[in-house]
């Protein structure tokens, strides 16, 4: 192919433009051909398309892979956010495969801020659910999940799973009350978990979840991919 040196664009933006518009014909999950294969199809070094690429790593639309290649990443999905919403069920809905697991259970000392969501005493006991939930089978979001101890019975058997229908069918139906949304880099463990470059921002939502009294059950802190996932607020 004939790419002219003479545009006012950089060349390597000129092909990251080409390569942006051709992800369309991809399924997410799908690989690019390798560099040197692009290289030739356009005749330009292997360089010049490793910048292109690296356009588009820095999007969050591919992903490089150690010793696999470039993976095309999916486009945002969308997660209305009602009182009575639901992640598993809400995207379950739009067809979405919803996986989520349990990657640790620990209890811990009720910081300030827990204390006043959970109205409970600063350093009460509170039992921590760490869990990792997948979309389609690809890393989405991190949620940690913080109960007073008094739930830890209740919580003993949890493993996998929408942990919301989880309550529900253990007589325990939440309402969410509060939902806070942030945005922040992720750390070194977060992007490891979720398969992501560190310099991509990662939307955080805090959420108290409440009781059909009003009781204030459940803190969650949430972190999720901001190129995978989008909320929309319906009121």
């Amino acid at each position: 192919m004939d790419m002219s040196r003479q545009q006012a664009e950089p060349l390597y933006l000129e092909l990251a433009n080409i390569l942006r518009t051709e992800l369309g014909s991809y399924t997410s999950g799908d690989y690019l051909p390798p560099e040197v294969q692009l290289a030739a199809r356009f005749e330009v070094n292997r360089h010049t398309i490793r910048r292109a690429i690296d356009e588009l790593v820095r999007e969050g639309s591919v992903l490089r892979r150690q010793g696999k290649g470039t993976q095309v990443l999916q486009r945002p999905l969308i997660y209305p956010m009602r009182a009575d919403s639901a992640y598993t069920q809400s995207l379950s809905a739009q067809g979405v495969g919803v996986d989520a697991t349990l990657l640790q259970r620990q209890e811990c000392p009720a910081s300030a801020e827990d204390a006043e969501h959970l109205q409970l005493d600063q350093y009460a006991p509170l039992i921590e659910l760490h869990t990792l939930r997948k979309l389609d089978g690809h890393p989405v979001s991190l949620i940690r999940h913080r109960f007073c101890a008094t739930r830890s019975e209740l919580l003993a058997s949890y493993r996998r799973g929408s942990l919301r229908q989880f309550l529900a069918d253990r007589d325990l139906p939440l309402t969410r009350t509060l939902s806070l949304v942030g945005a922040r880099l992720p750390s070194r463990e977060e992007a490891d978990l979720l398969m992501m470059p560190r310099h991509l921002p990662v939307l955080t939502v805090l959420t108290v979840s409440r009781d059909g009294s009003g009781h204030p059950v459940e803190l969650s802190r949430s972190t999720s991919r901001s190129d995978r996932f989008q909320y929309q607020f319906i009121v």
